[in-house]
């Protein structure tokens, strides 16, 4: 795992080419990411630099470094990430004449670029990539991120120059460039706790969306092509029958998850597993210690708090495993000392509060180990979010043909106090615990009304669901979560549910914050869940396999029984939350009156200060907005470590 950073200038005229110095100041911004060495290609004439941090991981001699010169000289590449498909691709080589100096998968797939051309050979890669390539020859540069958007490639093209990074921190050394807010971003931001992809937090800066290649040459020509189309590929796969029986299907895909966990073995430096007790972590540390020639190191945080606390269940599995586990207990002192660093670690506005325990279990892990397995991508996939049923179970109720039941609902729903519904709120499970219950439910009975089963599911989502209303001058850019197309071509309501988390919700937030914490401590993180053969499997089986009598992840749970008793794993799902209401009004409250004052807040002319302060002071009422404030307090936040930037 790496970091990349660069430029390329579009045409002559344009914006003047940065010196050496600041491709050197771009390149050392990305230094915890890749603590083990650094480099530099410059070229004044050719207007383009590219460099490269490393953390080494593989081939840890110089034959490895970046950036990296083909054997034929044509071809400059620098890459963030892994591929598990070097072998092969490697062979096909061997078979081309093309010789390799070193057993580097960087190597492989620059010698392989120089061969076939990028574009034939991103489709033969497993595992997770951000790649840089340059041909000397045609003057063009070539962008790629992978298919998931696990590793985070930014780029912008101003003023005759596209400037790329793997965080926007990169970005902000090309000289000349002006940090100026994009209001409609952070609109976005308040409705979602993250900045759906393709924008950023700064006018005219990108992120370049999973399974998509930008391409810039000398002409002044940007493009953007999809390589990967998952949306696509769901839409074929609607209403297809399936020609497996469960038990072949089963063992199918417990070889594509074993094969997928093998792959992701391979390094040259300690491994451990990210456990956490779930279906999810649980099988892919399974996984692990059957294939694994020692020992697994397991790693595990927990709270204090009651409801949130799944350390004692991610000990039962490690003890019957057989890993050696460690595990931290978090304090609300640990989030006091870190929210100070989550504007410099994020870049942008974040507000996913499970970046404060992702974090600590980070720097818990690197201590021991320098690569980590996680079990990210298995809720999206085998419809595991809690939020799911909830919903199927809710329109199931209010269904139209319900006729006076459904009436009947509406109304006990508007005449229940919503008090008593926040005091119920508060007993529920973590993972389905909502902020202030009585007034979110009394929110979604609109949707519920409707025939429009998308706005129930974008009311469910939303942090803030009329963020118009919240911000000044802002209006939220309406994505795919708004594609009025998506019901007639995905018509299952639990697929829909899924595919928009897997294109937005994993890449944008849990992606990122997996990528941010553990990058921050010279941690690569691998998710073997996330194998584009297990995604593109797991969307051809029926739903029953997904989701059974209201049992979530039927098929990765037979897989998982077969190494793990189920009395370990039947249990309510939690999710990796934290006690926020709680820490809000104690250890951090003096920090959230500072960033939440009136004053501040008007003088910011960001924010209109009225719904915060009535929610902050409801909040510390009793209520539960904890959510809906972390995204204001992330964005202050933000803001108050960005005082250059233009609001």
């Amino acid at each position: 795992m790496c970091g990349i950073a660069g430029f390329l200038r579009l045409r002559q005229g344009g914006r003047e080419l940065p010196s050496k110095q600041f491709l050197d100041q771009m390149t050392d911004s990305l230094t915890y990411r890749g603590p083990d060495s650094r480099g530099t290609w410059f070229d004044n004439e050719r207007g383009v630099g590219l460099g490269h941090r490393r953390l080494a991981i593989r081939d840890l001699s110089p034959t490895g470094a970046q950036p990296m010169t083909s054997g034929c000289g044509r071809f400059i590449m620098i890459y963030n990430g892994e591929v598990y498909s070097h072998n092969e691709i490697a062979a096909d080589l061997e078979r081309s004449n093309r010789r390799l100096k070193g057993h580097s998968d960087t190597e492989v797939i620059l010698e392989a670029c120089a061969e076939w051309g990028i574009e034939n050979v991103v489709p033969r890669l497993i595992g997770m990539f951000a790649i840089a390539l340059y041909d000397k020859d045609k003057g063009e540069l070539v962008l790629v991120r992978d298919r998931l958007g696990i590793k985070p490639l930014y780029w912008s093209a101003i003023g005759g120059l596209l400037t790329f990074g793997s965080e926007l921190k990169a970005l902000r050394h090309i000289p000349g460039w002006v940090p100026t807010l994009n209001r409609n971003a952070m609109a976005s931001f308040m409705r979602h706790n993250y900045i759906p992809a393709p924008f950023t937090i700064y006018k005219d800066t990108y992120k370049l969306e999973p399974g998509t290649m930008l391409k810039a040459g000398r002409d002044g020509k940007t493009t953007i092509t999809r390589y990967w189309d998952l949306r696509a590929t769901v839409e074929k796969s609607a209403g297809k029958p399936f020609d497996l029986d469960e038990n072949q299907a089963v063992n199918h895909l417990d070889d594509l998850l074993s094969d997928a966990v093998k792959r992701r073995l391979v390094a040259d430096v300690p491994i451990g597993s990210l456990l956490s007790g779930g279906v999810d972590s649980s099988l892919v540390t399974a996984l692990m210690a059957e294939t694994a020639d020692r020992k697994i190191n397991t790693f595990s945080i927990g709270f204090a708090e009651k409801g949130f606390d799944e350390a004692p269940f991610a000990r039962e599995v490690a003890r019957h495993i057989g890993t050696d586990h460690t595990e931290l207990y978090a304090e609300a002192s640990h989030a006091l000392d870190m929210v100070e660093h989550l504007p410099r670690w994020y870049d942008e506005p974040f507000a996913d509060s499970s970046q404060l325990p992702t974090a600590l279990v980070c720097e818990l892990t690197r201590r021991h180990v320098t690569v980590v397995l996680s079990g990210d991508g298995g809720d999206e996939l085998f419809a595991g979010y809690s939020r799911y049923a909830l919903a199927l179970d809710m329109r199931k109720a209010a269904s139209p043909d319900r006729g006076p039941l459904r009436n009947a609902l509406v109304k006990g729903l508007h005449s229940v106090p919503g008090g008593l519904l926040d005091r119920v709120g508060n007993v529920l499970p973590a993972s389905w615990r909502k902020s202030s219950l009585g007034l979110r439910v009394k929110e979604y009975v609109p949707a519920l009304l409707g025939d429009d089963p998308d706005e129930l599911y974008r009311r469910m989502l939303s942090h803030w669901h009329a963020p118009d209303d919240l911000l000044i001058g802002g209006a939220e850019t309406k994505g795919i979560l708004w594609d009025e197309r998506l019901p007639s071509t995905v018509p299952d309501f639990l697929d829909r549910m899924m595919l928009l988390d897997t294109l937005t919700y994993l890449p944008d937030d849990i992606l990122t914050k997996l990528d941010r914490a553990s990058m921050i401590v010279g941690l690569e993180a691998r998710v073997p869940l996330l194998d584009h053969r297990v995604v593109e499997f797991s969307w051809t089986l029926p739903r029953h396999m997904k989701l059974r009598d209201g049992v979530a992840k039927w098929a990765l749970r037979e897989v998982l029984y077969r190494r793990v008793p189920r009395q370990l794993l039947n249990r309510p799902k939690m999710g990796f939350g934290v006690p926020l209401a709680e820490w809000l009004r104690g250890p951090l409250r003096a920090w959230a009156e500072e960033l939440l004052a009136e004053s501040r807040l008007a003088k910011q002319g960001l924010f209109r200060p009225a719904p915060i302060r009535e929610r902050w002071e409801a909040h510390l009422a009793g209520a539960n907005w904890a959510y809906p404030l972390w995204n204001v307090l992330m964005a202050q936040a933000w803001l108050a470590s960005n005082p250059e930037v233009s609001v």
